[in-house]
């Protein structure tokens, strides 16, 4: 199966080719070839006077890449979500996670990290992970470590190793994106 990578971008949907808004490429070719943020967009559905739909998926995206669970406040603090908008996220975001709990993935081989970290391949900035394993090489988890610019990212041992001690972890696997 081929991965296209887009650029995400913050224009109005009304100003991008047809063939390049979320939805109508969803149609066409599945939701595994949307990034994370164009997913974000299409649950949001439409921006406001002052910001598109795609600005306010990214400032999303953002506050979900340093929180894996987000309040309900913290959702309506994003400029252009109101009530409705951020209810409806955060119903996704609960549905998802009890309908769809983390696998259990046996970790054998370094080729089978790749599909639990892809979508970070269409971030703007280096994301550093860390991936928790137990004992049986299970995946525990998937933590973002640090985010950083185009090129670089700055990482501490601390920010690494925190959410395996946490999570008494006896394995990490590290992996970071190149923008």
């Amino acid at each position: 199966m081929k991965y296209f990578i887009t650029q995400p971008t913050e224009q109005r949907i009304k100003e991008m080719a047809v063939c390049d808004r979320p939805r109508e490429r969803m149609i066409l070719r599945g939701a595994e070839a949307l990034s994370d943020q164009e997913l974000l967009a299409i649950l949001i559905g439409s921006g406001n006077k002052e910001r598109s739909v795609n600005a306010i998926a990214k400032d999303l995206m953002e506050l979900l890449d340093k929180k894996a669970v987000v309040t309900n406040d913290e959702l309506m603090n994003i400029p252009g979500l109101g009530t409705a908008k951020a209810t409806l996220i955060g119903a996704a975001l609960e549905l998802g996670r009890r309908r769809l709990p983390p696998k259990r993935r046996q970790i054998s081989t370094p080729s089978e990290i790749y599909p639990l970290v892809q979508h970070y391949a269409s971030r703007m900035q280096e994301h550093f992970l860390s991936i928790c394993l137990n004992g049986a090489h299970e995946v525990l988890s998937v933590n973002v470590c640090s985010v950083g610019l185009v090129n670089r990212t700055l990482v501490h041992p601390r920010e690494v190793f925190t959410e395996a001690v946490r999570q008494r972890a006896t394995a990490i696997v590290v992996a970071h994106n190149h923008p």
